[in-house]
């Protein structure tokens, strides 16, 4: 039996157990309040076209939370990614700076929304751009700037946190040498500094993305909000749904593990290097 057989075989493992350990603690308690059968999530996605407690289908909340978190995880990423290069290549900007982050990095998503509320209120796209009632308003109301600003936060400290880490910990060798062979520093920015703090650069694009998808559940919670995988989830709790809740729950999880393993194979193809 070839590895790449048995580590598949044996990715299968534990996931086998939960879903064994799930049918039986299920069958036992009898009670779909508290936690539902099998067969009933199963049924969620069979029907998952279906208009759930009237907040429309699985894909379509899918959709709008997805692009909720990449609206949120762009504005993160153009704010902190810059900001993590440059603390990493100058001191000054490092000490300007970190204080200032590290106080603000244990803070949790959720303590911000009222902050956040008073600030962006219920304004959304559809506000700013002007969109007139009508289906397309409707579509571009989801997309909050307070939501947007929940997500952005929860991107901001691992991706600046991964850039200056990365920058930062380049090996000197690699810059002196460079200038001795008479590189500007133009090229020994582009050319050395990124290409070398990259596996570390990807490493906190990839944690971003995550904190970005983990906050979407907080960002959901928001006033206003009337879809999204978050809202399906607490909305169906309101509703004693338990079978929506892990079915939401289950969205989140693999639609995450998608977009983490978009940057497992950018690791793979760009920085194979690495591991040999």
């Amino acid at each position: 039996m070839s590895k790449a057989i048995r580590n598949t075989i044996t990715s299968f493992i534990v996931p086998i157990l939960f879903i064994f350990t799930w049918a039986i603690f299920a069958t036992k308690l009898n009670n779909p309040m508290i936690l539902p059968q099998i067969n009933q999530v199963l049924n969620n996605f069979v029907h998952a076209t279906d208009d759930f407690i009237g907040l429309g289908s699985i894909p379509r909340n899918i959709i709008v939370s997805l692009i909720r978190v990449l609206l949120g995880y762009c504005v993160g990423v153009i704010i902190a990614l810059p900001l993590g290069i440059f603390m990493g290549y100058k001191e000054s900007i490092s000490n300007l700076f970190s204080k200032f982050i590290n106080t603000l990095r244990p803070v949790p998503a959720l303590s911000w929304v009222p902050l956040v509320l008073a600030w962006f209120g219920l304004a959304s796209l559809a506000t700013f751009f002007g969109v007139p009632y009508g289906p397309k308003q409707v579509f571009f109301d989801n997309f909050k700037f307070a939501m947007i600003f929940i997500i952005g936060m929860g991107t901001f400290f691992p991706v600046v946190s991964g850039a200056a880490f990365g920058v930062k910990n380049v090996p000197k060798t690699l810059i002196e040498s460079a200038k001795v062979l008479g590189a500007s520093n133009r090229d020994i920015f582009f050319k050395i500094l990124i290409p070398a703090a990259g596996p570390n650069i990807i490493n906190g694009l990839r944690g971003g993305l995550g904190s970005a998808w983990g906050c979407l559940v907080a960002a959901e919670m928001l006033p206003g909000s009337l879809s999204g995988l978050g809202y399906l989830i607490t909305h169906a709790y309101e509703l004693a749904r338990t079978d929506l809740v892990v079915t939401g729950i289950i969205c989140i999880g693999v639609v995450g593990a998608l977009l983490d393993y978009i940057f497992v194979v950018v690791e793979k193809r760009r920085f194979s290097w690495l591991g040999r």
